[in-house]
């Protein structure tokens, strides 16, 4: 961490959690923080269905909701970047305070419920990006909707050109029964909907499915098996968790997803039993708790093809990206690695 985002962390921690991330997007769009550029190495270079990325640490999607920041964002060092989540109409979310640091954790909750200034909004910031670098967008629908299903396919049908890859969200736990939509026959007749769409496309993009961690082993099986019948690219392991074991920070209570460090193993154990039961036939992205590049490394030999991050900034800085990249290379090559996907699942069963 460089001194000045030490200062700058400081500023930030000292005012309400929503607000600071607010600033944080207005600093990167100002041109105040410093921005290294994508790092990559041959090492770290690495594919995950057709996407060609200089290396496997990406943004989660919650920070730049809006797409507001997609041009400094693609110079922070990122190997890729997930905006939104978007819904079709506009809408603010849930009443504030909705997002709490738990610092004492190296955490957060949020219960922003999907805030957004919709797809029409977005698309256009989307139609504008850098074309040098990989942006995806997450799907979501509105908490009103009557056929949340047709949400999803709305939304990529409007913003799917813009953008390298789409992720289906039905795992966030801040609208009301859209972990629902993780069962079995729900989530076939939604992924129908979603891949008739991405079909049509002018170019057919990949589509991730975004996970709980907090399911069981059949429901786990299920979605395996639906994520394999029904042509999707991959699977992102995981979201944010209900869970509150062992925390310490005085808002542990708070309704709402945990994200950060208290989520590393429970996402990374789903993550593991995902590859096993694919057997590699889909690639997986490693999300949850991630804050060095032996956390990034452990879900890469967990089975995760790549990684993403968020919480880990809001104590770690921007910089922690390049210095995750950058330790991951080192501990590729220190295990005998030409790249990336030579480690992938290489140490599953530690966590199966």
């Amino acid at each position: 961490m460089t001194p000045l985002e030490r200062l700058g962390l400081a500023a930030f921690h000292r005012m309400d959690a929503e607000r600071a991330h607010s600033l944080s997007l207005t600093a990167l769009k100002s041109g105040l923080v410093p921005l290294p550029g994508v790092v990559a190495t041959k090492r770290l270079e690495t594919v995950v269905a057709g996407l060609r990325l200089p290396n496997p640490v990406g943004l989660a999607a919650g920070y730049d909701k809006n797409a507001e920041a997609l041009v400094p964002l693609a110079r922070a060092g990122f190997g890729f970047i997930e905006v939104g989540a978007a819904t079709p109409r506009p809408q603010p979310g849930n009443p504030r305070p909705r997002l709490f640091r738990l610092t004492q954790d190296r955490a957060a909750i949020n219960r922003f419920g999907f805030n957004n200034d919709g797809m029409v909004a977005i698309g256009a910031r989307l139609a504008a990006r850098p074309k040098d670098a990989v942006i995806g967008l997450n799907l979501g629908a509105n908490k009103d909707s009557v056929d949340r299903a047709a949400d999803y396919a709305a939304v990529l049908a409007h913003c799917g050109a813009h953008v390298d890859f789409a992720t289906v969200n039905v795992s966030s736990p801040n609208t009301e029964k859209l972990r629902d939509l993780q069962g079995k026959a729900a989530l076939t007749a939604l992924m129908e909907g979603v891949m008739a769409v991405r079909a049509d496309l002018p170019k057919p993009i990949p589509v991730f499915l975004k996970i709980a961690p907090d399911l069981n082993d059949a429901e786990i099986a299920e979605i395996a098996e639906v994520a394999l019948a029904s042509g999707l690219s991959g699977i992102i392991a995981t979201n944010t968790t209900l869970a509150r074991v062992g925390l310490k920070s005085a808002d542990a209570g708070q309704a709402g997803g945990l994200s950060g460090a208290p989520l590393f193993a429970r996402s990374t154990r789903v993550l593991a039993r995902l590859s096993e039961l694919t057997g590699g036939a889909l690639p997986l992205i490693g999300v949850g708790g991630v804050s060095s590049a032996e956390d990034a490394y452990a879900k890469i030999r967990a089975g995760a093809s790549a990684v993403q991050l968020y919480t880990a900034l809001v104590y770690n800085g921007l910089s922690l990206v390049g210095d995750i990249a950058r330790g991951l290379d080192r501990l590729l090559a220190r295990d005998g690695f030409a790249n990336v996907a030579e480690a992938v699942g290489t140490g599953r069963e530690e966590w199966t």
